[in-house]
């Protein structure tokens, strides 16, 4: 799938230009050049503010046209990666309309998080560290999690996820409202 693309014809549908696009999520029209030809990836944060702008829940980018929307049971090979960087979220039920909460099982692997750049949406998240170590960064805190730790926060504040630890890290987190 290629992602910039998919941004290119959502900001066209939406009547938006690059510039307009670039200053409305606070990122250099370069970038946002370069991402929509597919020339860079997008950071995990990056992607997640340009949805934000156009109106737009990371899940729902990543979804396929075919919806079946009475599904229950979620096998692995079927929940839709939407991280990058290495990190993997792996969200069940994606295709879901009515969807009121983001329920995900992540992936950190050493040296890996959620990007340079603090992450803020509306909301509360809730999650559980599996295995591993997990630092979280919010306001002048640091907060040290490993398997068995828990976390909940408000999602407003800016906030980053960090694996500093020398083994892979997951975690199993909830988001409200559904904003990925």
């Amino acid at each position: 799938m290629k992602v910039g693309k998919r941004i290119k014809a959502l900001r066209k549908q939406r009547g938006l230009s690059q510039r307009e696009l670039a200053k409305l999520v606070n990122l250099p029209n370069s970038t946002l050049s370069m991402i929509e030809r597919d020339a860079v990836s997008p950071s995990i944060s990056n992607l997640h503010k340009i949805l934000n702008g156009l109106s737009m829940p990371l899940s729902q980018f990543f979804t396929h046209d075919f919806v079946e929307e009475d599904k229950l049971v979620y096998g692995p090979d079927e929940l839709t990666d939407i991280g990058s960087d290495g990190v993997q979220y792996l969200l069940v039920g994606a295709e879901k309309a009515d969807r009121q909460l983001t329920f995900l099982q992540e992936v950190y692997p050493p040296g890996s998080g959620t990007g340079e750049e603090w992450i803020s949406h509306p909301g509360q998240e809730a999650g559980t560290v599996l295995s591993g170590e997990l630092t979280i960064l919010q306001g002048h805190q640091e907060y040290q999690l490993k398997a068995g730790d828990s976390y909940y926060l408000n999602t407003q504040l800016p906030h980053q996820f960090v694996n500093r630890g020398n083994e892979v890290c997951k975690i199993i987190s909830a988001v409200t409202p559904a904003s990925f």
